[in-house]
């Protein structure tokens, strides 16, 4: 074997090992890539139920400017949460994907 050819051999080799190694790096990036996605998805998520609930919230309280002529009764402090909860129920228990 000529010298030429055992070089050309050892740089035939050294390719290869860098292609293995390229395709290993390849995989870990594609996995870090996945993990990053749910990540934001799920922050993403959590900040629209927190940005909801705030809006439940304020809108629950409403202005104070002047003071009620009476006091709610009971009935409309149910019929105000229900439908907040309506409001947020969506949100804090989405339908089961398929």
């Amino acid at each position: 074997m000529t010298p030429l050819e055992s070089r050309k051999q050892l740089l035939l080799a050294e390719s290869e090992l860098h292609r293995a190694l390229l395709a290993q790096e390849w995989a870990a990036l594609t996995d870090e890539s996945a993990a990053l996605t749910r990540q934001a998805a799920t922050i993403g998520a959590m900040m629209s139920a927190a940005a909801a609930l705030v809006a439940g919230l304020s809108s629950l309280g409403g202005k104070k400017s002047a003071p009620p002529a009476e006091k709610s009764s009971w009935v409309q402090t149910l019929l105000k949460g229900a439908g907040l909860l309506a409001t947020l129920w969506p949100v804090f228990c989405p339908p089961p994907r398929d």
